[in-house]
Formats: structure tokens, C-alpha cells, sequence
């Protein structure tokens, strides 16, 4: 916990107040820390945070495209289905499920980057994977760096303001840090490289690794059906981009309690189970912090997991080698009925004889 506690950079704001409850900054201070902490110029090490929002303009010009030149009521719905599904279940699969709770395990490098590469790559996993341990570590409590208490700016931004990792850890620390992400096939920076750049992750790598993605998928979309379809998914995939950094916010019940007895039953944090990002994400929120090492979080009849659909057929050939499915524990936990021991009433002859007809 005091790793956990120390391995995010904190706010210009503290992640406290004097009192030791969450500070809860204006919208004016979130917005000058959040643009002060996009500066390339002003320090380098901002550039991870620089890069992830750069990645969500250079998408607007294909959204601009698609809705002012190539619209159509086909192209329509295959961005709603790119975006909310195919975006929203990988990010589930791969950021979530894999690189932050190591909920399975792939056979072989291959089906770990077919996976992390089924769709645009657009959220550094660094930025996701460490920030949502702490998340869980200190779920809406001081120091969650996305605490729906905060407010809408201060999940929205939380990316850039709350989630990159410290800058100044020792040399264990920074270990301790890669041992997070190593599973991930992600090549960490040395440590001499780390105080350079302020991040696990390298620069020259990370932007080669996103030019071949997107390159790669362009293309694609561009040879299956022109210019329309490669800017209607493109397009699309900015809306997501955009959209997901609300989820935290809406997922912990804007920042009040809206926990229902019988849907959701994790009660040490508020988290909430959702249906609109339960069936399009896989996301069954509450369900997730009751067991986050779980590769399915849809656990009742109604709950439709594509994410764990995924999963589950990968390993059904071969190419995903285990997972850890905590349905049965929880249907057991809090399904099941448990029987009501009927207490044994034990009458004195004399308590008998009022009983009995003469």
C-alpha cells in the first residue's frame, strides 16, 4: 500500500487537504493542471500525457470527414458498432482485464499482440495499467486518481492530472513499477532513461509501435471499403477516446451513493454495475471490484460479458493458456439462498397440558 500510495505523480493541488479529506480543486485549477502538465516545453516528461491527448485531435479530422463528406446511415452504424463495441470490449480485454489484473494468461507473444492490436492503439497502457492498481487500492478515497467525489473535470482529465507515474522514484520503486506492466510486452526504459523521459514507457518506441498501427488499420478499412469506411472508423474510435475518460465518473455513481440491494453487491467502495456499459464493454462495474482478477465480471444470466466471450473462445483454441473466472464463487456468495435454522421449541409437561383436550 505504500508503494501504491507513492507511485502516482500527485496534483499541483495535493491528492489532500488539511483536514486530510480529498481536495477537491475548481474546475479553473483542474484545467491550468491539466494544461500545465501537457507542456512539452516546459518539461519533457510530460510527453506521454502530450502524446495520449495529440492521438485524440488527430482524429478529428477523419470524425470532420466522415460526418461532412462521406456520411451515410451505413457508415453511421458501423462507427456506433466501432466505437461503443469493438473500442469499448477492448478496452475491457486488453487494458483492463489483461494488462491491469493479469486476469489470464496468452500461450505465446503472437495472441498477446493480436490482441493488444485488434483495434486502434490510443491509451498508453502505462497511463491505465498503474493508475487503475491505485484505483483499486483506494477506490473513492483520497489519492484515486479518478475519485468520482472530485467531480466530472476531475475523473475527465484524470489522464493527465492524476494518472502518470511519479517522476522521482528510487530505483526499487521504479522496478517495483515495471513489475506491473511486465506481462504486457511493453520494453521498459532503463532507470537512467526513466529520469530522462518521467515514464516506463520509451518515446521512440511507443510512437513507431501507434505509426504501425494505424497505418496498418487504415489501410485496411481503406482497401475494404474506401476512404468512407477508414474515416467513419477513425472517426469513431476519437468519440471513444473521448468518452471513455466519463466512465469512472458515471461508474462510481457520480460521486454519490447509488448502490441498489440485490444488483450490486460490493458495499467497500461505489462502484456500480451499469447496464448500457455492462452489454456493450463488458464492464458489470460492481461485479469488477468484488473480484478485479476475474476474466468475467458478467456473472448473472443478464449479464452479457463480450470481453469474457473473447477470452473464453481464445482459450477454447489454444491461445489464451489460463484465466480466473470467479463466477461460481460469486453466485455462491451472494446468489444462493441460505437456509433459516428453525429454532427448537422445547415445552415443559406443564406448558404440554394446556394443550392437551380433556
Amino acid at each position: 500500500m505504500a508503494f501504491l500510495n507513492s507511485v502516482l505523480e500527485p496534483p499541483s493541488y495535493g491528492w489532500t487537504d488539511e483536514d486530510g479529506n480529498l481536495a477537491k480543486p475548481t474546475n479553473g485549477k483542474i484545467v491550468k493542471e491539466f494544461f500545465s502538465r501537457l507542456n512539452v516545453f516546459k518539461d519533457k516528461k510530460n510527453w506521454l500525457s502530450f502524446l495520449s491527448w495529440l492521438l485524440v485531435l488527430a482524429l478529428v479530422p477523419f470524425l470532420a470527414l466522415f460526418i461532412f463528406k462521406y456520411f451515410s446511415i451505413t457508415g453511421l452504424i458501423v462507427a456506433f458498432v466501432y466505437s461503443m463495441i469493438i473500442m469499448g470490449t477492448h478496452g475491457t480485454i486488453w487494458h483492463h482485464r489483461y494488462c491491469t489484473h493479469g486476469a489470464y494468461t496468452f500461450s505465446n507473444k503472437f495472441w498477446r499482440f493480436f490482441t493488444q492490436n485488434l483495434t486502434l492503439k490510443i491509451i498508453p497502457e502505462e497511463i491505465y495499467a498503474i493508475s487503475h492498481h491505485v484505483h483499486h487500492a483506494l477506490s473513492d478515497q483520497p489519492g484515486d486518481p479518478y475519485n468520482a467525489q472530485g467531480g466530472f473535470m476531475y475523473c475527465f482529465l484524470a489522464d493527465v492530472n492524476h494518472q502518470p507515474v511519479a517522476r522521482k522514484m528510487s530505483e526499487a520503486d521504479y522496478n517495483r513499477c515495471i513489475n506491473l506492466m511486465k506481462h504486457t510486452g511493453i520494453k521498459p526504459n532503463t532507470y537512467t532513461q526513466y529520469q530522462k523521459w518521467g515514464t516506463i514507457a520509451n518515446p521512440y518506441r511507443t510512437v513507431a509501435g501507434i505509426i504501425l498501427n494505424w497505418g496498418f488499420w487504415f489501410a485496411a478499412f481503406y482497401l475494404l471499403g474506401g476512404p468512407a469506411l477508414a474515416c467513419a472508423v477513425f472517426g469513431s474510435a476519437g468519440i471513444w477516446a473521448v468518452g471513455v475518460r466519463t466512465f469512472n465518473y458515471e461508474g462510481h455513481g457520480k460521486g454519490q451513493d447509488k448502490r441498489r440491494d440485490g444488483i450490486d453487491h460490493n458495499r467497500d467502495d461505489m462502484s456500480i454495475n451499469q447496464l448500457w456499459p455492462g452489454y456493450v464493454a463488458g464492464e458489470w462495474h460492481n461485479n469488477h471490484h468484488l473480484f478485479p482478477k476475474s476474466a468475467r465480471s458478467g456473472f448473472k444470466a443478464h449479464q452479457l460479458d463480450l470481453a469474457w466471450c473473447y477470452i473464453k473462445f481464445l482459450s477454447m483454441i489454444g491461445a489464451v493458456s489460463s484465466y480466473r473466472d470467479s463466477k461460481k464463487q460469486f453466485l455462491l456468495e451472494y446468489c444462493t439462498v441460505k437456509p433459516v435454522a428453525v429454532p427448537v421449541v422445547k415445552y415443559s409437561q406443564e406448558t404440554k397440558s394446556l394443550f392437551e383436550v380433556e
